[in-house]
């Protein structure tokens, strides 16, 4: 039995009068949730209330008198924020806080590998756990509603399911070395404009079908430890403060013992917060941002005010001490876990793990001639872009990193590229933004270029005739407006002119690939006339050699997209109307009028060409065949799963990973059912030549609506169809099913 020591241990129980013991809750070899309780039946009011509040910037106090240390919070969810002072936002000034930069959480979802999900877990939770961090402020799971959502970047893309699939090894992944992931933003943060205000209204089938799924899972299935509640309103009331999506659906039906925490500033109403759900409060008395009392803490809503109420009478107990428990039980998970593991930071296998991850995320949208991977017969590339030099670590909001290093685009290019004798010049093209600072980190960089605009394009235009072959890196670049924290995107098309740039260069030279690091989807006017399309998201540490990696042909691009990427912003359901009151809102409410349609689940009905590349497209430098599946049956009762089995063939030259997708169709509804919906998948990498069986499994789950009259999921009795594919937009097989029986059950199932 491990019992920790406590110096002095006699003296202080001489004068708070607890017996002369290891108290319980520090013995390890007991359970749980006896440790909480005997730790909470020591406190007094004082001490609940000051543990379920902040103390600085990211940290909250523990109870001194007993042992029990406080919580360290930390910004994720691409890596780990570097120390601020402890009631500024300025840099700490620490030269041991530089970290390993992941690739956005895009990208990962573009792996649609739920492997890769747990390794990026396991990693940034060691850098975690590393710099002694107790909650990692990530893995964000908010639905891909519109492109313009600044923040998109951040989250795991359009589709509930493929959400729900990937945090689950994320939030395990992070778990296990004693680190609380904290998933955000619970619920419906879907836009950065008036985030702080915006009401969503949203019907409740909506609500369960599309919007909450990914953080049912990380709860239910993940086993996460916090939550973030966000800025935004949900039917009137504050995320932080709402009853319904804190205690009827997260504590109740979801049975969540975790903490619930507050995003920074988040909070406006003490007797709301107090009774509501929320457990924990960061950065009130203040916007969270840059305005405040200094070292306002004992004022905060959950402070000072709360305890006066609970002293005078007008609030119970009871919810205190709840608040207290689940902060106790965060603690003893994480800070006085004995048994985790000591982490590590910027280690070599962090940098493989990025790298890897950023390598199976990058999407080969468009490969016409099979311009990529660069043959053997190239021997000069032009590389064009500001985004080719830019560091993009930098900016973006709270996500935001100091890194240890980070190898740009044009630095691996030429690496790979001295490997294979190939020679890699440079031509800016265009000039975006040069800036690259956020909260006193800065990027060093020097990107200043006193060339006009047409001086530069007629620069790259020269080189690019008297090269092989051209790529150009461009895109977004987390900039305000762009991919960025606090403010939305203002156009659906690509800044700084790069559209021109693009169409120049592809004149002069036919062989042009455009590798576009973007969060977001964008215009392609030029589409037609570019062989090859590369979306390389934000790939973090490594974006350099893992773009080069897939460039080269080193890595065989198996990336699939986790959004839509469509021709133009009308041809998403939130803007296809032109409402002002579905985006981006008027008077303080904005109104989900498309309900179900979301993504492709709009576009993949309307068959006009509206797309550019569906949900799930991602092409290979080789080729696969999907053969004839088998069901192991054509009815279903409810009871168990049906499977179904499809031979998938490598009908090409190299070795490649295909993904198997699965989307269900109901035939007939009394109710209404998109056209389809993403019910399975699976990735597999294949040898050429060879074929492998993929098999998918379908419960009850996957033929279920949420019926907001009885309150529960339904299936109701009838012919479906099971649709394999490759993407959305390419089934390849229909399967028939017939469900023999209506099945119902709550959500708390």
């Amino acid at each position: 039995m491990v019992k920790t020591k406590i110096m002095a241990w006699a003296m202080l129980c001489a004068t708070c009068s607890i017996t002369a013991q290891t108290p319980v809750y520090l013995d390890d070899s007991k359970p749980l949730e006896e440790r909480v309780q005997d730790a909470l039946s020591r406190m007094t009011t004082a001490e609940k209330i000051a543990i379920i509040h902040a103390q600085s910037k990211f940290s909250s106090p523990g109870v001194q008198r007993l042992g029990i240390p406080g919580l360290w919070c930390t910004d994720g969810p691409h890596g780990i924020r570097p120390d601020v002072l402890w009631d500024e936002w300025d840099q700490a000034g620490a030269t041991n806080d530089s970290c390993v930069a992941f690739p956005a959480l895009t990208c990962l979802a573009a792996t649609w590998n739920p492997d890769m999900a747990q390794l990026y877990g396991k990693s940034i939770g060691e850098e975690a756990r590393y710099r002694n961090k107790n909650v990692l402020l990530g893995p964000g799971v908010n639905i891909y509603r519109t492109p313009l959502n600044g923040r998109n970047f951040e989250y795991m893309g359009e589709d509930p399911y493929l959400t729900s699939v990937m945090v689950v090894p994320y939030v395990r992944g992070v778990q296990d070395n004693g680190v609380a992931a904290c998933v955000k933003h619970y619920a419906l943060n879907n836009q950065e404009v008036d985030r702080d205000h915006v009401n969503v209204l949203v019907d409740d089938r909506t609500l369960h079908e599309i919007y909450l799924p990914g953080f049912k899972a990380a709860v239910t299935e993940g086993g996460t430890w916090s939550i973030m509640p966000g800025y935004n309103k949900y039917a009137g009331d504050h995320a932080c403060e709402n009853s319904v999506l804190l205690l009827d659906i997260l504590k109740g039906d979801w049975a969540f013992d975790g903490v619930a925490i507050s995003d920074w500033g988040a909070v406006h109403n003490t007797e709301k917060v107090a009774s509501n759900g929320l457990d924990m409060e960061f950065g009130s008395w203040t916007n969270g941002l840059n305005w405040g009392a200094s070292n306002a803490y004992d004022d905060y809503y959950l402070a000072k005010p709360y305890e006066k109420l609970i002293a005078e009478g007008k609030l119970p107990m009871k919810d205190l001490n709840d608040k207290a428990e689940r902060v106790l039980r965060l603690i003893m998970r994480t800070e006085m876990n004995r048994n985790r593991p000591y982490g590590s930071l910027n280690s070599d296998e962090h940098y493989a793990a990025a790298r890897r991850i950023g390598g199976e995320g990058i999407v080969l949208l468009k490969n016409d001639n099979k311009l990529l991977p660069v043959a053997s017969d190239v021997k000069k590339i032009l590389v064009v872009g500001e985004n080719a030099i830019k560091m993009m670590t930098v900016g973006g909001g709270s996500s935001s990193l100091k890194v240890q290093r980070e190898t740009l685009p044009l630095d691996g290019l030429r690496a790979k590229g001295a490997e294979k004798n190939v020679e890699v010049v440079y031509e800016r093209g265009y000039v975006g933004d040069v800036t690259g600072e956020y909260n006193g980190v800065t990027t060093g960089q020097n990107l200043k270029d006193d060339r006009s605009a047409e001086q530069l394009l007629s620069d790259a235009v020269k080189a690019a005739a008297d090269a092989d072959m051209v790529i150009f890196i461009g895109g977004l670049n987390k900039s305000d407006h762009q991919d960025a924290e606090g403010s939305d995107r203002t156009d659906f098309a690509l800044p700084y002119n790069q559209n021109k740039v693009i169409e120049a260069l592809v004149e002069a030279n036919p062989n042009t690939a455009v590798v576009a690091l973007t969060g977001n989807a964008y215009a392609m006017p030029w589409l037609d006339k570019v062989p090859a399309v590369v979306q390389g998201w934000y790939v973090g540490s490594e974006a350099g050699n893992a773009i080069a990696d897939v460039i080269f042909g080193d890595v065989n691009p198996s990336g699939k997209l986790p959004m839509t990427f469509a021709k133009k912003l009308t041809d998403y359901a939130a803007h296809a109307k032109g409402d002002s009151l579905m985006y981006p809102g008027v008077n303080g409410d904005v109104q989900y009028k498309e309900g179900l349609d979301v993504g492709y689940r709009y576009t993949d009905k309307l068959r006009k060409g509206n797309v550019n590349f569906a949900f799930g497209h991602g092409l290979s430098y080789t080729t696969f065949r999907l053969g004839e599946p088998v069901a192991s049956g054509k009815e279903f009762d409810g009871q168990g799963a049906l499977s179904v089995t499809i031979p998938v063939t490598n009908t090409g030259d190299r070795t490649g990973a295909e993904v198997v997708q699965a989307y269900v169709r109901d035939l007939k509804s009394s109710v209404y059912r998109p056209i389809k919906e993403l019910k399975a998948f699976r990735k597999i990498s294949i040898e050429p030549g060879k074929t492998k069986d993929v098999t998918l499994d379908f419960d009850k789950r996957a033929f279920a609506f949420y019926n907001p009259e009885t309150k529960l999921w339904t299936v109701e009795p009838g012919k479906f169809e099971i649709l394999i594919g490759t993407s959305s937009d390419n089934i390849t097989a229909k399967i028939p099913v017939t469900v023999k029986n209506e099945i119902t059950w709550e959500d708390s199932e």
